[in-house]
């Protein structure tokens, strides 16, 4: 057992794991399967992506979130048939090595969506909020969804992060309105999606207002371009400036950290969390 000093506010059933909201901060391991990655961790080989993520699995990864389009910069968008046919053998592989693994989709498709979903996953991470469509299909099949905030240019009517907090509280209600329960709606305030480096930086600096809306939360600040140009390092470089940012996060109260090096973020959730939720690992006296 462990020890915390969180209040639990229910928790996220994804495939055979139940996760406890408020205990601790839980790890979301990254595997692309793609040619363009951002960070150039993209594997096209299906049997050497579901060998990536079984790797993420095993160094500590919480829920793994399959994808199959790249989001970087002046990235092409691919047909919902060529994006299935990269992440339905993934998750059904996957699916048949760990079959308790929380697997997730990141995809704003609904066919994607329901593709993956008869392979084996259970929670969709959608990178353009929550869409009409994409929320019928989520409450359809009872499925956990991550809105993430995003949007095409980087101008703002007001202080950035009062933007994203009423487009993540939209989506929240949209999704309530679906029959989607709290518990099973996620807010992520978007690094690097339509924001320039100091907004991404203003939004970091006020986590704790987007924990305060009260829906689970979710960080994916890993090897973002902002942490280059604030270090100078390339990619794969950036696990430091990671880490620094998962401890904030963790301070802040998020919920689910999204990140490329698993085994980084879970000693610096470890830490943190010890600190700040009084949380314990098993066999601790």
């Amino acid at each position: 057992m462990v020890r915390t000093g969180g209040s639990l506010r229910g928790s996220l059933r994804v495939g055979g794991r139940e996760l406890p909201w408020g205990v601790r901060t839980y790890v979301m391991g990254i595997v692309n399967v793609t040619p363009d990655s951002f960070s150039g961790d993209g594997v096209t080989d299906s049997l050497a992506a579901t060998q990536l993520a079984v790797a993420q699995h095993e160094r500590g990864a919480d829920l793994l979130d399959v994808g199959g389009e790249s989001t970087r910069p002046g990235h092409q968008p691919v047909e919902a048939a060529v994006e299935i046919a990269r992440v339905v053998p993934v998750i059904s592989g996957l699916h048949a090595r760990l079959s308790d693994a929380a697997i997730s989709v990141d995809t704003y498709k609904p066919a994607v969506l329901r593709a993956a979903y008869e392979a084996g996953a259970r929670l969709v991470n959608c990178v353009w909020g929550a869409p009409e469509e994409l929320l019928e299909a989520a409450a359809e099949l009872r499925v956990p969804i991550v809105a993430m905030h995003n949007q095409t240019g980087t101008s703002y009517d007001g202080p950035v992060m009062d933007c994203v907090l009423r487009y993540l509280e939209s989506c929240a209600a949209r999704a309530v309105a679906h029959g989607i329960s709290h518990e099973a709606i996620m807010l992520d305030p978007g690094i690097g999606f339509g924001k320039t480096a100091d907004q991404n930086v203003a939004v970091l600096r006020e986590l704790e207002r987007l924990v305060a809306l009260g829906f689970p939360t979710v960080l994916g600040t890993s090897r973002k371009s902002t942490l280059g140009k604030l270090t100078g390092r390339e990619p794969a470089d950036r696990v430091y400036a990671t880490v620094a940012t998962t401890a904030l996060a963790v301070k802040a109260g998020v919920d689910v950290v999204r990140v490329h090096d698993v085994a980084a973020a879970r000693d610096a959730v470890a830490v943190a969390d010890a600190v700040v939720r009084n949380w314990r690992p098993a066999g601790w006296t």
